[in-house]
């Protein structure tokens, strides 16, 4: 299989010499290293082929067919979160793997470094910026091809070197020949995303800033109060509220536990919110000199500081449920949403 975009030989001539060229472009193609998906894990391993001196063709797919998830047809593009998590090298696993990658060159860690946001501990970036900085990078470098096409299905023999690294948006055909190959039947779950708003139209008569126990620069995040009353009736709420239906065939596809959406883990018990992403520990609100029962925060979610993502508030809420509930919040009332939350089906191998 040809990249759709890769030089093609002249065909003037004898056709004995486009034959030749053919070969050679063939067999240039051939001795690559193909790396099949564009996002975080692609873009990283096509930068380290290439540093380490290797031909690298890095097939994306988008926008040929676009995904349920993803915005812009940018590598690297961070669909639901724009944080990646702690930061702190020292206390914590996630924050040494990132020193350990911006010590090994990765690209990935020096462009979310050149478009931080203020995250108190975690590392947040402008999702756009990161994005677009990934992507002219390797558009840039000498010994990488990047080929907007999808491979359904999977890679031809003849490929000696493929990184399959389509993560869990793999298109169906490709999942589906993945399935095949591996015997898996279950290669599927659900993960959710937040909402964003815009900065403007929160009231911060309510809402004050300040990063939990102080952390990064101290005031990283919004932060909306409430009170025991407030919270319960939020909870109770989430539950009534009209979610999205599944198709029956999504019906026993899991939910991915580490992406939970709110109004599933409000299910499970009237103060699993407040123990979770509502938590109000090592926050005080200054309005009055104590730490409220729950609080839901917001983090920067652009370089300009106009859209904030609500931190922890995936959700497979019907759209106008989600603007009627959400805005029950305290300093939330009047919010106009850029982006809301949402539900999409994942891939994954066990």
């Amino acid at each position: 299989m040809e990249p759709r975009s890769a030089t093609r030989p002249r065909t003037e001539g004898v056709g004995s010499v486009w034959k030749t060229n053919n070969a050679r472009q063939n067999k240039v193609l051939s001795e690559a290293i193909h790396i099949i998906g564009g996002g975080l894990a692609g873009s990283e391993a096509a930068w380290a082929a290439a540093e380490a001196g290797a031909r690298v063709v890095l097939h994306e797919m988008r926008p040929v067919r676009a995904t349920d998830a993803h915005q812009t047809d940018g590598l690297a593009e961070l669909v639901c979160s724009n944080s990646l998590r702690s930061d702190d090298w020292e206390n914590n696993a996630v924050g040494l793997l990132h020193e350990e990658m911006r010590r090994s060159g990765s690209l990935v860690m020096r462009a979310a470094d050149a478009h931080k946001l203020p995250a108190g501990g975690a590392l947040a970036v402008d999702r756009l910026g990161f994005s677009a900085a990934i992507t002219r990078a390797l558009e840039e470098h000498p010994r990488v091809e990047i080929c907007r096409e999808e491979i359904a299905g999977l890679p031809p023999p003849e490929w000696q070197s493929v990184v399959i690294a389509t993560g869990p948006l793999t298109s169906p055909a490709l999942a589906e020949a993945i399935r095949r190959l591996t015997g898996e039947d279950a290669l599927s779950f659900f993960d959710a995303i937040a909402p964003i708003v815009h900065h403007e139209t929160i009231d911060f008569s309510v809402a004050w800033m300040q990063s939990r126990y102080d952390k990064g620069d101290g005031a990283d995040y919004i932060n909306c109060p409430l009170d025991e009353a407030q919270y319960r009736a939020f909870v109770a709420a989430l539950v009534a509220g009209e979610k999205t239906e599944f198709k029956e065939w999504e019906k026993s596809t899991p939910y991915f536990e580490g992406c939970l959406p709110i109004e599933v883990m409000a299910e499970r018990g009237a103060e699993t919110l407040s123990f979770g992403p509502m938590k109000p520990v090592g926050l005080c609100d200054p309005r009055v000199g104590r730490r409220p029962y729950a609080v839901v925060q917001l983090r920067q979610d652009n370089a300009l500081g106009t859209l904030w993502n609500m931190v922890g508030f995936q959700t497979k809420l019907k759209h106008g449920e989600q603007t009627r509930i959400f805005r029950t919040i305290p300093g939330l009332e009047n919010a106009s949403f850029a982006r809301l939350g949402g539900l999409h089906r994942n891939t994954f191998i066990n």
